[in-house]
């Protein structure tokens, strides 16, 4: 299989390098990096990296999807599937699924539910939009876990956003929670409370949410934004979400975390 992956950032390259050690035949594209994850080639523009492939991965991050997808498209024949798995509202997915259906292509909406560095390729993905039954089969074959969740691109980052609400609001009770503790001495007591309740894996979980989120703050503030749009759009209440995106704001502010997430 001949997959493109466009953006060599921290999850892209993490794919780059798991499929091409699956047999995939890999090419990249990232104007900001020079060498490639060993077995991958690196293209010169976005067009030479999508001519000719099976499978398009875009992981170029929300803010540059759309100029990749314009770029991408000339040189798409029509036979392969575009897969965005950048993190972005559901109205963002819609409009760059109409864009590349107006050329033909095939689109899939794909959210990533974990982080990827954990997991590594074995990540599982959540499939939505016209392209997404064709997407299946290809990722299965490669050994990548992954639910289609329906036809109408959006839906998947939808289903993300919600399920952030969640991860990212249990984060910042966690911060919350052992700030204080800090403040008496009891962080030790308070943090195996907290992670005696999330069950025989809570201590890992606490782990991860402590280690991981002032790093990934800046990407994660962004994504609650789009989050909170999305619980508007529903007309739902957003009392949590709102106090984590400050959370997470402070956390952004501190040394070393706009840098990680660049």
């Amino acid at each position: 299989m001949r997959v493109a992956v466009l953006g060599l950032g921290e999850a892209g390259s993490i794919y780059a390098a798991d499929l091409a050690k699956r047999g995939a035949t890999v090419v990249a594209f990232d104007p900001a990096v020079f060498r490639a994850p060993d077995g991958v080639s690196m293209a010169p523009s976005v067009a030479d990296a999508v001519g000719g492939v099976d499978v398009v991965l875009s992981l170029v991050g929300a803010r540059a999807a759309a100029s990749v997808l314009e770029a991408a498209l000339p040189a798409l024949g029509g036979s392969e599937v575009y897969a965005d798995m950048n993190t972005g509202g559901p109205d963002a997915k819609r409009s760059l699924s109409t864009l590349a259906e107006s050329r033909q292509i095939s689109f899939v909406d794909v959210a990533i539910l974990a982080p990827v560095a954990r997991a590594r390729i074995r990540t599982p993905l959540l499939l939505s939009g016209a392209g997404a039954e064709r997407l299946l089969p290809r990722l299965e074959e490669l050994g990548i876990p992954a639910t289609d969740v329906g036809a109408e691109a959006g839906l998947a980052a939808s289903l993300k956003l919600l399920r952030s609400v969640f991860m990212k609001g249990l984060a910042g009770l966690v911060f919350e929670s052992l700030s204080a503790a800090d403040l008496i001495g009891a962080r030790d007591w308070v943090q195996q409370q907290i992670a005696s309740e999330l069950g025989p894996n809570g201590d890992e979980l606490v782990q991860r949410l402590i280690g991981g989120t002032p790093i990934h703050a800046v990407r994660r503030e962004a994504e609650m934004r789009d989050a909170l749009a999305y619980l508007g759009s529903l007309g739902s209440p957003s009392w949590m979400t709102q106090s984590t995106i400050e959370w997470l704001r402070q956390l952004a502010a501190q040394p070393g975390a706009a840098q990680a997430d660049g």
